[in-house]
């Protein structure tokens, strides 16, 4: 498409004295994407609409053209508006439907199967909402008495309404702002501590990459499976925990069924704790067609369900062919290892008699699936290309992720075995094992696919465990940190670093700084946060975190956004296991929706044809055909979240306190994260259900 700026220019004259007439145009119809094609003139006319003059072209001023052009820009706006239009109206479908449903998060979801030991009574699980509550009635009502002394000049006002204002401001200055601004600023040295933090990870992470630096077997890479004295296969045993998860059982054991290891060397065992009787069925079933076909694998299905994973994984353990291995790999009901799994993971063991665990990373069949999964998958990919890696290569310790890891079986009896005192058991076995003096190797460049949580409701359960247990961990290790013989920087890495830091100051000062002392600030005005902690670092911090996934750039504000509504549920675990309350033991299995390709289970099914003999495509197809059945079948609901909905009132309302005193970078902030609270409030982010 040509140039516009020649439009502007005069008639050119050039020898012979002839100008340019009109110009023909011809205009391609082809929605959305219009364009404007120019020809040269001809019939009448018979010269070229374009000349030489000097060695440079120029171009006629054609009124027909230039109104076309805006038209063309009119239409195009035209079908932005209606685009937006028709989104903001389905939008606004799905919130009056949530609202006229009247579903909330205290109410128990259909179908829904949760494993919980002690349940919070009513009056422990609204004193969080309370205090949200308070705040939220106090802005309300300091935001009608701003507006009303706003208004003093221009309404005749009781006196009274002007007494309590100014009464209210020599208060506000004398004992709020004080006490909020102290703590305002213990916010900030706290977030610039742990920014500090996440900017040496990301710096290690870089010289990581520079370096090429990446962890490497000490023996020789392993001979062909089929000949196992040729190289190095010992015993491995393979389990797969699970409960209640239909939709994935499949996938997962064709794929454990399939890794590349001498048959005789590995056994899988299916750790089956549903409750569901026809879901035990179906598991028990498949367990056997693949047993008849040659894979060495057995079904475990307790009658006494204790202990979540943890009493699951050391119900397994206890078995008396156990002693025969040396090794024990664990993959959750989702994960799908590539066939080589074994093959890069268990030969960095050999020589190496202080390893006690090599972790693989996490790949993502759904994370393009809607915008939640997205956000997660920028989390996630930060967790393991930064976090994880770093703390592999320089202190060789992490948290251990309760999948796509494989353990020395001798670690793991040396730390106590597996324990249910908490609901992180991964993390608790890890930390165990790093104070008997045991290594951990991760393995960046070796994925394991799993699914990601599609709705809100599934991810906020899943984030209540992760960020309950840390701090409920943190109690009862920390007697055995302090009187373990291990040197004194990993004792200070594993209180300060690792649980203080990251597991309970996070999601502290997420919290209490962005959603309770920022609007406070607002009608306070007398004690304030700068620019820089609203908006620039916060903004820095976010480009650090999304650097793992450069394609996610696009989603950095909703991705800063996200994060800071998340911390009302992180915040709300964190206290809930810092001070043993009940919500600290429940245990909710997050929901899969089996988003495995057609293509990734097809795949298993000519290796599983050649080596085991079992199943066809067709058979394949019609697994796949039961699951789409089993999800349509299955009702799920979405639900009204009243702590994040308070929220957006508080911070709606603090937005516009803001504008009396023309914050406009406060304002903008408030405004968009109130929008963000708002929509997961209305639970319209993640899997649209019903």
């Amino acid at each position: 498409m040509a140039p516009w700026n020649g439009l502007w220019g005069g008639r050119a004259a050039i020898a012979g004295g002839n100008a340019y007439r009109d110009m023909p145009v011809i205009v391609k119809m082809e929605n959305p994407n219009w364009s404007i094609s120019e020809i040269n003139g001809g019939g009448d006319n018979g010269e070229d609409f374009l000349a030489r003059v000097g060695g440079q072209r120029r171009r006629v001023k054609n009124t027909k053209q230039i109104t076309w052009v805006f038209r063309l820009k009119a239409h195009r706006a035209a079908g932005c508006l209606a685009r937006l239009t028709s989104a903001a109206v389905a939008l606004g479908g799905a919130a009056r439907r949530r609202v006229v449903a009247g579903r909330t998060d205290s109410d128990a979801a259909d179908g829904e199967c949760e494993d919980v030991e002690e349940r919070d009574p009513a009056s422990r699980r609204s004193r969080f909402y309370t205090l949200i509550k308070a705040c939220l009635m106090m802005s309300v009502f300091l935001l009608v008495v701003e507006l009303a002394a706003y208004s003093n000049g221009r309404v005749n006002l009781a006196i009274f309404i002007n007494s309590f204002n100014t009464s209210w401001i020599r208060f506000r200055a004398t004992y709020v702002a004080p006490p909020l601004q102290l703590l305002a600023d213990a916010c900030v040295v706290l977030f610039l501590v742990q920014s500090a933090d996440r900017l040496f990870q990301s710096l290690g992470c870089f010289y990581i990459l520079v370096k090429r630096i990446k962890p490497k077997p000490l023996s020789p890479a392993l001979a062909d499976a089929e000949d196992p004295d040729a190289g190095y296969y010992p015993m491995v045993l393979v389990q797969i925990p699970m409960c209640n998860e239909k939709e994935v059982y499949r996938q997962s054991i064709a794929a454990v069924c399939n890794l590349d290891w001498p048959r005789s060397n590995f056994l899988v065992q299916v750790l089956d704790d549903s409750d569901d009787v026809a879901t035990q069925a179906l598991i028990k079933e498949e367990v056997e067609k693949w047993r008849h076909s040659g894979a060495h694998i057995v079904y475990r299905h307790r009658v006494l369900r204790e202990g979540y994973k943890a009493g699951n994984l050391k119900s397994a353990m206890s078995c008396s062919y156990v002693k025969d291995y040396e090794y024990v790999a664990i993959f959750d009901a989702d994960f799908q290892p590539y066939p080589d799994f074994l093959k890069r993971t268990v030969p960095h063991f050999k020589d190496n008699e202080d390893l006690g665990l090599v972790q693989a990373r996490w790949s993502f069949v759904n994370k393009d699936e809607n915008l939640l999964t997205r956000l997660q998958n920028i989390n996630l990919c930060f967790h393991f290309e930064v976090e994880q890696q770093v703390n592999g290569v320089f202190i060789n310790f992490f948290g251990f992720n309760g999948t796509a890891g494989v353990w020395r079986i001798k670690a793991v009896e040396d730390s106590g075995g597996w324990m249910e005192r908490t609901t992180v058991e991964d993390m608790d076995i890890a930390v165990r094992a790093h104070l008997k003096g045991w290594k951990f190797v991760f393995l960046n460049d070796v994925e394991c696919q799993c699914e990601l949580p599609e709705s809100y409701e599934a991810y906020r359960k899943q984030q209540h465990r992760w960020h309950s247990g840390p701090m409920q961990l943190f109690r009862l290790c920390l007697p055995d940190i302090i009187r373990c013989k291990i040197v004194f920087w990993k004792k200070a890495n594993l209180i300060f670093l690792f649980f203080l830091l990251r597991k309970l100051i996070l999601p502290f000062y997420s919290f209490t700084l962005f959603c309770i002392i920022l609007p406070m600030t607002m009608f306070v005005p007398e004690a304030e946060l700068p620019d820089w902690v609203v908006c620039y670092i916060p903004v820095l911090m976010s480009f650090l975190n999304i650097a793992p996934a450069p394609k996610s750039f696009p989603f950095i504000i909703p991705y800063l956004l996200f994060e800071n509504t998340m911390s009302v549920t992180k915040f709300n675990a964190m206290i809930s296991g810092l001070f043993q309350l009940g919500s600290t033991y429940e245990w909710v299995v997050t929901k899969k929706s089996g988003r495995s390709l057609e293509g990734d289970l097809i795949s298993l099914a000519p290796k599983g044809l050649k080596q085991l003999k079992y199943g066809s495509v067709p058979a394949i197809n019609v697994a796949i055909k039961e699951q789409s059945k089993a999800k349509k079948e299955s009702k799920k609901y979405n639900r009204i979240y009243k702590k994040e909905l308070a929220m957006s009132l508080l911070l709606l309302s603090a937005a516009a306190r803001s504008l009396l005193s023309k914050q406009g970078i406060h304002f903008y902030f408030l405004l968009f994260q109130g929008i963000s609270f708002l929509l997961v409030g209305l639970d319209l982010i993640g899997q649209d259900i019903k």
